[in-house]
């Protein structure tokens, strides 16, 4: 079977996750991603807890399709080593903070020389330019910095801190992965590569596009849990059933809320739809008493048969069961060669012609650095003195050191 990207060479020094989970999508379709790390412990991600076998479970997810090469790029020989893989790339990602790059000696204006075909792409919290340029942060500064946080949650408590990573993910890893591709096809025409500079804090404020633009225009100031995609209104709120689980009711078409509110015998709440937030927090309040009389299952079998809106509020422990995820294969089991059995998310996209496909497993901490380096023309002899020197190391160095 071919892949859609299968003729891409992408060299990918990001860690963490935006950039891994921007590259695993574009291993996941066939290209071949060469995960270039440092001679010591590598991304950090290999060490969270969980763990399979000697990687993480997020740093199996979010890794397997690529390769491992350790490179120590603080020195001369590495930079080479760096540079002859550029030779040969289509694309380099890299998540450092701007500047390092070119204090290496490595940024995009010299790789550019090597390659002008080369897409560089820079993922980072807040951009290459701009006052906040240099700051350190996390997904929760950036959905801070975007607005996003100050609207999440209801109106008398905190903001709520999301358990996903909307920046990281969302406003980084997405938003490379698109400006990688763009920057492919405008390369088919020019013939030539780019920058592609990507802000978590810009990508996560362009989501934001139900209350922003809202705001531009009237100058409104919206308030927490009431606007009313955001927990304002008693046709999309959440309703905890009589076994402690939860349905969440989107029934925002005046349509859907006829057929719940005949559901439930409050026929009298369909013309109150748009009533002001008082009445919408009294009819939260009748609802949620009537939601509390049945299970979350008894529920679901009195809507599943009309058109409503209403879904179970998923544990990961339901996920597996579900049958819309069985049946779209969004779960597979990976065995590879020395029997480590991981369970990951499937590639999401799916592609007619050219689906993507879990190949392997996560790389180990520099299984595939021979073979890279023989690639680019090292020979046996020069490989064996780049180990002796600590700028390389591979999969058998680090099994000796382990061992010794």
């Amino acid at each position: 079977m071919s892949l859609a990207l299968e003729s891409l060479r992408v060299l990918d020094l990001t860690r963490l996750l935006p950039g891994p989970f921007s590259t695993m999508l574009l291993a996941d379709y066939g290209a071949e991603v060469i995960k270039i790390e440092d001679t010591g412990t590598g991304d950090y991600v290999r060490e969270m807890k969980p763990k399979i076998g000697e990687n993480s479970a997020l740093f199996q997810s979010v890794n397997r399709n690529k390769k491992s090469i350790c490179l120590d790029l603080k020195t001369e020989q590495g930079k080479e080593i760096l540079l002859k893989l550029v030779e040969k790339a289509d694309v380099l990602v890299e998540s450092f903070r701007p500047g390092v790059m070119e204090r290496l000696g490595i940024g995009y204006d010299v790789l550019k020389q090597v390659n002008q075909r080369l897409i560089y792409c820079a993922i980072t919290g807040y951009g290459q330019t701009g006052p906040y340029s240099k700051k350190p942060g996390h997904d929760i500064n950036y959905i801070s910095y975007a607005g996003i946080l100050e609207y999440m949650g209801v109106s008398d408590r905190k903001p709520i801190v999301p358990p996903v990573q909307l920046a990281d993910l969302g406003g980084g890893a997405l938003m490379g992965t698109i400006g990688i591709l763009m920057a492919l096809i405008e390369r088919e025409s020019s013939g030539k590569g780019q920058f592609v500079d990507i802000s978590m804090m810009d990508g996560a404020l362009s989501l934001f596009q139900v209350l922003l633009p809202a705001f531009l225009a009237s100058k409104e100031q919206p308030k927490r849990g009431e606007h009313f995609l955001a927990g304002g209104r008693a046709n999309y709120e959440v309703y905890q059933t009589k076994d402690g689980l939860y349905l969440s009711v989107g029934s925002t078409e005046l349509k859907f809320w006829k057929r719940f509110c005949e559901t439930i015998g409050r026929e009298d709440f369909i013309q109150k739809i748009h009533a002001p937030i008082k009445e919408q927090d009294s009819m939260k309040e009748e609802i949620q008493s009537i939601i509390i009389k049945k299970s979350r299952q008894e529920w679901l079998g009195i809507f599943d048969r009309v058109e409503t809106c209403v879904s179970p509020v998923n544990r990961l422990e339901d996920l597996e069961k579900d049958p819309q995820f069985i049946e779209r294969k969004m779960f597979q089991t990976y065995r590879d060669a020395e029997n480590d059995e991981v369970k990951l998310i499937s590639p999401p996209i799916m592609l007619s012609e050219t689906p993507g496909v879990i190949r392997n497993l996560a790389p180990k901490l520099g299984e595939h650095t021979n073979e890279i380096l023989s690639d680019i023309g090292f020979s046996d002899q020069q490989i064996e003195v780049l180990l002796n020197q600590h700028i390389i190391k591979n999969r058998a160095s680090e099994s000796a050191s382990k061992t010794g």
